[in-house]
């Protein structure tokens, strides 16, 4: 039996795997959270450049508040210029820095009421400082000012024109300085609106006319020149040469004399006249005459105006050695023992000079100003060679001395009969001296209790009016206390004898003597000073009077022969030749010689000065010279005479 053919359909069967199930659930979730993600940043971006993607352009309607604002962006650029062109540079100028009897400078020019930090000055302790502000420490500094001064723009006026006005706090400036202007954006947000109206802006931009960039890099090359040509000090050494003596000889048988004091005010007075004189090359001025070039610095040209500026009252250290007390004296050569030989006499002098002083620059027209000032450097006769210095912003700078004050220390000031004398306290450790304070009488005592810089043997100085300066040397690195003497001066008068009676001068007559102590020295030029300050001690006096003279020497001449390699092959092995020469020396006239004088040493009381009035110094006349020799013989003779003293 044929069996029926059976005809079977397949059946599919759908098969999950549990691990491909998770995997695609996970990737489901990681495309939304990608979504999400993208949505959220496309949203954050939306909204912080909402204002420049959906900028409206601000109304017509309120064009006038926006146009005031800028005005007011103007005005405070202008205005922040103007200060760091008065400040140079400096919006906010760098923290005070004192000065010292060695650098008078501290760390700003005071002009006219206004600070004006130094480019370059030095150190109340001698070190070279130099606070120069870069282009873009200044934008820094004017960002930072038009941040807080554009919040005072007054929008009031709009109130009567009943538009509503309305700022956000938030001020962020950008400021590029250019050599003919300075552009300025500001963001911030204003609104304006009136009625139904309202309009928005976020961004102010304003350009303004100004050569504050043009003065800045021209003020920074004349520094740079002034760095590396030191021209000021060149020229200030030839104002010395000029107005105060420095080396040199004269022809003349008495002894040259300049008040010191008068010698400085002559070099202050050259340093005024001849620092105003100086220009740059340009056309902002004409030479009168030919020999007005010598006053341009050809290193530097510009079309614009530059002016260099001192005045004698500014901060100025001048001093000059050797001085007597208050006079520099050159004594004569050529009549002392043994020296008659050379036939005259001359006056040799040899002066050394420290001159610190300020110096401003100014680069300005009608309408702009920039200046700097800069520390002047003589010292020693010599014109500084170069600076280095470093940056007032440099984290190394050193501070001085006198700001670390942590140890405490009395000090008692006394006269000779243990008396309190109320005076002046100063501390000087190495080549720094710092103010410390003033004694002040308190139950019978001048004292004054405070903090001291730490210093190994340093010095303390006392200062009282009518007092010699007291001393005493210290160490400050533990607590202590000091007691000071000082010396009374008493000032009385000064009478010259000659023989027993008062010299009175006639025309050409003079008279120099000398009180010359450890602690106290005193000269003084007879008949122009008849007063004079001495206090207790060991004193060598001297006396020498000049007077009125008729002697002529006469010309000579000398000739002298000197020994030189002989020319040619023969020089090489050891010939010499005699060769010679005229010394012709004119004849001399003088008008006063060595007429009386002599020495003596002494030790001066202090209980003979307190009860004198006068002190009567004598000497004895010498001969009347007719001669050279008469005129050396006088000098031999001055040297054993006898001055005595007496006090009336």
């Amino acid at each position: 039996m044929m069996g029926k053919r059976g005809n079977k359909r397949g059946i599919r069967v759908l098969t999950f795997n549990h691990s491909n199930l998770l995997k695609s659930k996970c990737s489901q979730i990681t495309i939304f959270i990608i979504i999400a993600v993208l949505v959220v940043a496309l949203g954050v971006t939306i909204y912080v450049l909402r204002d420049k993607l959906f900028t409206q352009q601000p109304s017509e309607e309120f064009s006038e508040v926006y146009t005031f604002f800028d005005s007011c962006i103007k005005q405070d650029t202008l205005e922040g210029l103007k200060l760091a062109g008065r400040q140079a540079g400096y919006v906010n100028v760098p923290d005070f820095k004192s000065g010292s009897n060695y650098a008078p400078f501290s760390s700003q020019l005071d002009f006219l009421g206004n600070p004006v930090p130094y480019w370059y000055y030095i150190t109340g302790n001698g070190l070279v400082q130099e606070q120069v502000p870069s282009k873009t420490q200044i934008e820094k500094q004017l960002e930072e000012f038009l941040n807080e001064e554009l919040r005072f723009c007054d929008f009031s006026s709009f109130i009567g024109k009943d538009i509503s006005v309305e700022t956000d706090n938030k001020i962020e400036t950008d400021l590029k300085i250019l050599d003919n202007n300075v552009v300025v954006s500001v963001g911030m947000s204003l609104t304006a609106s009136k009625g139904n109206s309202a309009s928005r802006k976020t961004l102010h931009e304003v350009k303004i006319d100004s050569k504050f960039g043009k003065f800045y890099n021209l003020a920074r090359e004349i520094y740079e020149t002034e760095k590396t040509e030191a021209f000021l000090e060149n020229y200030s050494v030839d104002v010395m040469y000029s107005y105060a003596p420095v080396t040199g000889s004269e022809l003349s048988c008495s002894p040259k004399i300049w008040n010191a004091q008068e010698v400085v005010d002559d070099i202050r007075t050259g340093l005024s006249a001849n620092i105003g004189a100086l220009k740059v090359k340009g056309d902002y001025y004409d030479l009168d005459k030919k020999e007005n070039k010598y006053f341009v610095v050809d290193e530097i040209q510009t079309d614009e105006q530059v002016r260099f500026m001192y005045n004698s009252e500014w901060p100025t250290r001048v001093e000059v050695w050797p001085a007597d007390g208050n006079l520099l004296i050159a004594e004569p050569v050529g009549l002392q023992q043994g020296m008659g030989i050379i036939g005259f006499c001359y006056v040799p002098y040899h002066f050394v000079y420290d001159i610190y002083y300020p110096v401003l620059i100014q680069v300005y027209d009608n309408d702009e100003l920039f200046q700097f000032p800069v520390a002047v450097v003589i010292d020693k006769s010599v014109p500084r060679q170069a600076i280095v210095g470093e940056s007032a912003s440099s984290e190394d700078t050193i501070d001085e001395i006198c700001n670390y004050k942590n140890t405490n220390m009395d000090v008692y000031t006394y006269n000779s009969d243990l008396e309190p004398v109320e005076a002046d306290i100063n501390f000087v450790c190495f080549n720094t001296e710092c103010d410390i304070g003033k004694t002040e009488i308190k139950n019978k005592d001048a004292m004054l209790s405070t903090a001291f810089p730490q210093c190994i043997n340093g010095k303390v100085i006392t200062k009282a009016e009518g007092y010699l300066p007291g001393e005493l040397i210290v160490s400050t690195n533990e607590p202590g206390t000091a007691n000071i003497l000082m010396d009374k001066l008493y000032e009385i008068d000064l009478r010259l004898v000659i023989n027993g009676q008062e010299f009175k001068p006639k025309e050409n007559d003079i008279a120099v003597i000398n009180f010359e102590s450890e602690k106290n020295s005193f000269s003084a030029v007879y008949p122009n000073q008849k007063r004079i300050k001495l206090s207790e001690g060991y004193y060598n006096i001297s006396v020498q009077v000049f007077s009125g003279s008729a002697l002529t020497i006469p010309s000579s001449s000398t000739r002298q022969c000197v020994s030189v390699p002989a020319k040619g092959i023969f020089g090489i092995f050891g010939k010499a030749d005699e060769q010679c020469f005229n010394i012709d020396i004119p004849s001399q006239t003088l008008s006063n010689a060595l007429s009386a004088g002599g020495k003596t040493s002494e030790y001066i009381l202090e209980s003979s000065l307190k009860s004198a009035n006068s002190i009567d110094v004598s000497v004895a006349a010498l001969p009347i010279p007719s001669s050279l020799d008469q005129l050396q013989q006088n000098y031999e003779l001055y040297e054993s005479a006898k001055v005595h003293i007496t006090l009336r």
